[in-house]
Parts: structure tokens; sequence; C-alpha cells
């Protein structure tokens, strides 16, 4: 096993996030999630527009691109991928999206370190868009939402000098 740096020890003194401040770091990035989502959903026009131009789709009669994107279950794996994408590469690659970053909150593993692409990947799955965050409420000891126990995770507020630092090389 490695020896841990002095910033990964940092790290793992953080104290663990409440609720209020989750909450408020959850709109903000469901704010930058919606944007995301119109701009996915603005490319998958454009691909059927063009899909339906050179002839390769053909849409039933009375039915607009939109309805057609809308009746297909791909398009909504689609823009989950997406969604998922988002988050993922924001949680692996610092820890922090935009929403976090603004109010100082950072996922790690337990010891401090940067989460792994397992770890991401069941943070994903088991986040339920948020809804784990709730189980803050009721876990007053170590204040860990339902996707922080799957992955084994933890949910830390940054001090101000540590969330000037972003890509935390040295974890």
């Amino acid at each position: 096993m490695s020896e841990i740096s002095p910033a990964q020890k940092l790290h793992a003194s953080f104290p663990s996030a409440g609720f209020f401040r989750r909450l408020a770091a959850w709109v903000y990035d469901l704010l930058v999630a919606v944007a995301i989502v119109m701009l996915a959903s603005g490319l998958a026009l454009a691909a059927a527009a063009l899909f339906t131009s050179l002839g390769w789709v053909t849409l039933p009669e009375g039915m607009d691109h939109a309805g057609w994107l809308n009746s297909s279950p791909l398009y909504g794996l689609y823009l989950l991928t997406v969604l998922g994408l988002f988050f993922g590469w924001f949680w692996y690659r610092s820890g922090q999206t935009l929403g976090m970053r603004a109010w100082r909150l950072k996922i790690q593993q337990r010891n401090g370190a940067r989460i792994t692409k397992k770890q991401t990947f069941v943070r994903l799955i088991t986040c339920c868009f948020g809804l784990g965050n709730l189980w803050v409420l009721v876990d007053f000891k170590n204040r860990r939402a339902w996707h922080d126990y799957a992955a084994g995770t933890e949910m830390v507020t940054l001090s101000k000098e540590a969330n000037q630092l972003y890509y935390w090389k040295e974890l």
C-alpha cells in the first residue's frame, strides 16, 4: 500500500457535509444539468433532422422530430447517459461538480484520496438523482448518503483555502 501524502491526510480531516449544504449544491447542479439536457436535446434534434433529410429515417404522419425522439426509449437512455457522463467526469476528475465547488463540497474516499472509476460508477447508479442525500437527515453520526455507503465514499466540507485548489494532483 502506498504512503499517505500530507494533502491526503488534510482531506481526511475535513468534516462531513450537512444536508442543507448538499441541498444547495444539488439545486445549483440541477440548473447546470438542465442546461446540459437542453444542449444534448438540441444535438439530438439536429441529428434527427439530418437523418430525415438524408432519408435514413421517415417520420410517421403528423409527427415532428421532437415527438419522434420522445417516442423512443433510447432518447431517455441517451439523456441519462449524458448526465451520468457529466456528473461522473466531475466526480472522478476533481471530486467536485460546479455546485459542489460553489458550496465547498468534495467527494472523496474515506482516507482523503480521490475516488476511483468504480466508486464513481457505483455512486452514479445508487444516487437516485440526489434523493439518497435524504439519508443524511437520519445518519446523524456519519452524515453519509446512501450512495456514499454503497461506494465507500464521503462528502466533506472544504476550507476556503482548500477549495481554491482544483484537481488535487497529489491525491
